[in-house]
């Protein structure tokens, strides 16, 4: 059995931060070997350890600064699939990694870039965040109240969503290439690009005049009372969902509301109105009586769960959603590796390794003798696990 469907894959992920690290912790979930060149001497002040996003990895520390460094990091390439590297243009060429230097080695390399504004455009070489790469998109103007500023939607819609998935699709979709051609590529995922792939369904309907820009004015974006949150009286939140006609009207008699409101349905004239009634009398009782309420019935209607309640939230624990973080508490979890295969199921996540962690088998796996990795080790090119030798 395997333990993924990309089982056999080799990926070489150069640290960083941002989106990059979730495209290799998806490729190492699928069942890819993820080997990740982490920098000696430790990771710069900007970054911060994660046990989950940097989950199932191999690690050795190299100096690409160092000609005998960069070397290393080239034969590891060399004998791989995939390159993954989170930088802004022009950094992997100036070490001498980038997509000409690799692929003129491995030339069945796929060699995904995954950055905010892409590789080329008068942004390229600009710095920036998911909220300032979205900004760009319309998506941020979209998250909000209407009389409020704009909120952030976490870091799900631009570097992971828009970037990452994006970036994870497009390495696969490369490799099928490479398989069939025997040719590599680059993949230029970035958070713009990708944001704007998310966006489809709001450009469609903006063309059809169903789509307003103004925030909380359409059916998506809490304008809607059958599309929102209520607070309830235990200052928990319930989220409705009743895109559907027959669903608002199921909900309404959950409700023990007036069936009449379900000319809300196609009435925006009194969408307020509706919502304001709703509001109230979500307001009378706890969330979780309105969730008993509602269980069986098509109405639409979920608990908002903070992360801890999530993970042990029924339907999470049937499906085994979330699995224990070695080295943490019961109370710390992490999601279990998405989507699930029924040929070539993944398998659980490993911890995620210290950087030069696997400095020495790494680099014996491709022809270092013990003599060239001492060397390597003393004249700074390299670094072990607990071995600094800046």
């Amino acid at each position: 059995m395997t333990s993924g469907p990309l089982d056999g894959v080799t990926v070489v992920e150069f640290a960083g931060i941002g989106p990059a690290p979730f495209v290799a912790m998806l490729l190492a979930d699928m069942g890819a070997r993820v080997i990740r060149i982490d920098r000696v001497g430790g990771p710069s002040a900007d970054y911060t350890p994660n046990p989950v996003l940097e989950r199932s990895r191999e690690s050795i520390a190299v100096n690409l600064k160092d000609d005998d460094g960069k070397a290393a990091a080239a034969a590891i390439v060399a004998r791989a699939d995939v390159v993954v590297e989170g930088f802004r243009p022009g950094v992997m060429e100036r070490l001498g990694l980038g997509p000409a230097e690799l692929l003129s080695v491995n030339t069945r390399l796929v060699y995904a870039r995954i950055t905010g504004w892409g590789q080329t455009g008068p942004l390229a070489g600009e710095v920036g965040h998911d909220i300032t790469y979205t900004a760009i998109t319309g998506a941020l103007h979209s998250f909000g109240e209407a009389d409020r500023p704009p909120v952030a939607p976490l870091n799900l819609v631009g570097d992971f969503g828009g970037a990452a998935l994006h970036g994870a699709f497009g390495i696969a979709c490369a490799l099928l290439a490479a398989e069939r051609s025997g040719v590599g590529q680059v993949v230029d995922a970035n958070v713009v690009d990708g944001t704007n792939s998310l966006m489809a369904l709001v450009h469609g309907l903006r063309a059809m005049d169903k789509w307003r820009d103004d925030r909380e004015t359409n059916l998506l974006d809490g304008a809607a009372p059958y599309y929102r949150t209520y607070r309830c009286s235990d200052d928990r939140f319930v989220a409705v969902g009743c895109i559907e006609r027959r669903f608002f009207a199921e909900l309404l008699d959950v409700m023990k509301l007036d069936p009449s409101l379900i000319d809300a349905h196609g009435n925006r004239e009194v969408w307020s109105s509706t919502t304001e009634i709703l509001r109230t009398r979500f307001a009378e009782r706890t969330r979780d009586e309105w969730v008993d309420d509602a269980t069986g019935r098509n109405a639409c209607l979920a608990p908002v769960l903070d992360i801890a309640e999530a993970a042990d939230y029924p339907h999470a624990q049937a499906r085994q959603n979330y699995l224990p973080i070695d080295g943490f508490d019961a109370d710390h979890r992490q999601p279990r590796p998405a989507p699930r295969f029924s040929g070539t199921p993944t398998g659980e996540p490993k911890p995620a390794p210290t950087p030069g962690a696997n400095t020495r088998s790494i680099l014996a796996e491709h022809g270092f003798d013990e003599a060239t990795i001492n060397r390597l080790i003393t004249q700074r090119s390299v670094a072990t696990q607990g071995e600094d030798p800046t």
